[in-house]
This record gives structure tokens, C-alpha cells and sequence, in this order.
């Protein structure tokens, strides 16, 4: 495939506004373009314009199977007028291609599917298989990860890569796990003038408030390669008037997790330290959890974190090392399946995920390409 080309696919797939849906129209491109050069693709819907894709080349017979993973939802662009150029129109200044998504993570994702095709038309000889999965709803919530894994879609996978924005700077095999949660508290109106009336929400959600943040703040949780254990509010909300005493008050957080202060052990206690405070008079506290992604810690030295290495010293000769990083991924639901296996994450990308003028350096996406290419072929030997 020539240069142009595989940029031209990196663009056409940032034109698409798969904000955080709409994912399906992403899935029906890549679809044509394996069917344009003589490969089958399969969706696994998820919702109305939601569709998973699932892409497999290689010897059917073996049990040796390497995915390939990347998302196809892409975070809000905010406010357009703060970015330099249409998010939506990807547009190429210095040797990068910026736009919404190019960075987080269309590069890897079309990485993947572009070696997958090259590797096709070249007739490479596998003694296994390479299997693309690719993922809706990654930004909110791993959906499209939990569905294909409950699905059975990574049972037989023995080894994985997923494509989120790493670069040259380390190739990650450990994340943190990550929780969203929400604390309501549920009080009685009144008067402001005569308070002793009514049951003040937001007062009981304060408590709640202070007391976390002496629970989860006053001791530090360290992992030696993820780092400390966080705990954030982030969003709090509540009352109707500013004469009346609140009926109802609302907090929401994030916390990410570290194997030995782990998603279960928080929960627990967030849900002793709401007990406790429903035992005072009035108070009417409930805890929800929104999302409950586990921490990742693979294997550092695994057959296909070695290669990924290996590979990148001969491809652009930088010596990677293998990192830890506090963003969740895919892999906390993949690495649920019926089996065990090394998972890397390892893609084209920077530090602008989520910003404004986020971009991709053409030259990395474009090296990618090739690294995964020998990755496979090295992998699947």
C-alpha cells in the first residue's frame, strides 16, 4: 500500500465523529476496506450504530493466536473554536496530522488494520492466527472489550496488543484500575429560615465528602510500577433554591486502583464508611458504582513484550522500556477471559489524548505499521 494511502485512511477514519458512539460507520469503513482487499470481516453489534469488528487472518488450525486491539469511539472535541484547525477535517502542518482522535486512538487502530492487509497481500506464512478486535464504547466504560469477552472472542487468545497512543516512550504491560462512583444523599425541604424543619442533603453528603477523604488520603498505597493509589471527587451537585433547604445532594469521583489496594478492598470500604454514617438520625446516604474496571499487571517479560521490543530496536533502533501507566484500557476487561495471557499496549501516539490540536506524528503512525507487521510474523513464526 502506498504512503498516501495509508495516510488517507488515517484521515477518512478521523472524519468520522465517533464521539463516544456512532462507532458503527467506523466499523463499516474498515470493513470495506479489508473486503476491498480480499479479507472477511464480522460485527458484533453492541447498540443502534454500535458494532464491534472482528478481523482474522492466518492458519485457522492453530491454537497460537495474537490480537490485535484498538477502539473506535473517540472523546468530545469541546469547544471547536479553541483548536487551530476543524477537528472533524484532519489537516497535516509539520510533519503531523491533527484532529480528534488521531492520537487516542485511530493511528493504532488503522496501524493494525493496515498491517493486517500488507501481511495479507504478502502471503505471510503463520503458524497461527492474528485476530483484530475492534472496540466500541472504550472511553466510556471498556463496553465493546466486556461484550467481545463475554463473547468468547478472546478464549483463545494466547497473546495481545493494544494500540492506545504509547510512542517510543515505553511499552506499557501494567495499568491501574479505575472506578466511577456516585454518593447520593437524600434530605427533606424547608425554609431556609427555619432549617430545623427540613433535613439538609448536601450537610450529610459533606460528611461523607470529609470522612473519604480522611479514608482514602490519610495513609499512601504505593505499587512499584503503577505508582500510588488515587482518590478523587471530581463533580458535586445539589440543592433547588437558594432559600430552601437542600432534599437532594450528589457527588461523583474517580479512583484508580493499584493491585494491592485493589477495586474490591475500596468498594468495601466506601460501603462500611456509608453504613456508618446511615446510622445517624436522617441521614439517607447510597453509594453507586458506575464503572469498575480492574488494575492490569502482565507479564514484563513476555514472548510478545521481549518481541515488541526486540522488533522496535531493528525498526527505528530506540531502546523501549517496559512501563507502567495509571490510564485504564481495554485490557481490564480482555484479560478477563476464560485463559490467562500477556497483554502490551503499544501504539503510535504522544501526550495530546483529549486535548485540544490533539495529533499523531505521520512518521510514527507510518513506523507503526511496519513494527507491527514484524511483530506478527516474528510472534506467529
Amino acid at each position: 500500500m502506498e504512503k498516501q494511502e495509508k495516510i488517507q485512511i488515517l484521515k477518512d477514519l478521523v472524519a468520522i465523529k465517533s464521539v463516544n458512539g456512532n462507532e458503527k460507520e467506523v466499523a463499516e469503513y474498515l470493513s470495506k476496506l479489508f473486503k476491498k482487499h480480499g479479507i472477511d470481516s464480522s460485527f458484533l453489534e453492541y447498540d443502534k450504530d454500535r458494532d464491534n469488528l472482528i478481523v482474522e487472518i492466518g492458519n485457522r488450525k492453530s491454537e497460537k493466536v495474537l490480537a490485535f486491539s484498538g477502539h473506535m469511539d473517540v472523546v468530545s472535541a469541546g469547544n471547536a473554536a479553541d483548536w487551530t484547525s476543524d477537528p472533524f477535517k484532519p489537516e497535516i502542518r509539520d510533519g503531523k496530522l491533527f484532529g480528534r482522535g488521531t492520537c487516542d486512538m485511530k493511528s493504532g487502530l488503522a496501524a493494525m488494520a493496515i498491517a493486517m492487509i500488507e501481511l495479507k497481500e504478502e502471503a505471510a506464512d503463520f503458524n497461527g492466527r492474528l485476530r483484530l478486535l475492534a472496540t466500541v464504547g472504550e472511553e466510556v466504560g471498556e463496553l465493546g472489550a466486556e461484550q467481545l469477552t463475554k463473547e468468547g472472542y478472546v478464549d483463545d487468545v494466547t497473546s495481545m496488543v493494544i494500540g492506545e497512543p504509547s510512542g517510543y516512550a515505553g511499552i506499557v504491560y501494567a495499568h491501574k484500575g479505575s472506578i466511577n462512583f456516585k454518593v447520593s444523599s437524600l434530605g427533606k425541604n424547608a425554609h431556609s429560615s427555619m432549617p430545623q424543619l427540613g433535613v439538609n442533603a448536601i450537610d450529610h453528603l459533606n460528611d461523607f465528602y470529609t470522612r473519604a477523604n480522611e479514608l482514602f488520603r490519610s495513609e499512601t498505597h504505593t505499587d512499584e510500577v503503577l505508582g500510588d493509589f488515587i482518590y478523587n471527587v471530581t463533580m458535586i451537585s445539589g440543592g433547588e433554591q437558594i432559600n430552601s433547604i437542600p432534599s437532594e445532594a450528589s457527588l461523583e469521583g474517580n479512583i484508580r486502583t493499584i493491585p494491592g489496594y485493589d477495586n474490591d478492598l475500596v468498594i468495601k470500604k466506601m460501603n462500611e464508611l456509608i453504613d456508618e454514617l446511615n446510622q445517624k438520625e436522617n441521614y439517607r446516604l447510597t453509594l453507586t458504582i458506575e464503572a469498575n474496571k480492574i488494575s492490569v499487571k502482565s507479564e514484563k517479560n513476555s514472548d510478545i513484550a521481549k518481541i515488541a521490543q526486540q522488533v522496535a530496536k531493528r525498526q527505528v533502533n530506540v531502546d523501549i522500556p517496559m512501563v507502567g501507566v495509571s490510564g485504564t484500557t481495554d485490557a481490564a476487561e480482555f484479560t478477563k477471559g476464560k485463559q490467562a495471557f500477556p497483554v502490551i499496549i503499544f501504539g503510535p501516539g504522544n501526550e495530546t489524548p483529549h486535548q485540544v490540536d490533539e495529533y499523531v506524528d505521520i512518521d510514527n503512525y507510518l513506523e507503526m505499521i511496519d513494527i507491527y507487521k514484524e511483530m506478527a510474523t516474528v510472534y506467529l513464526a
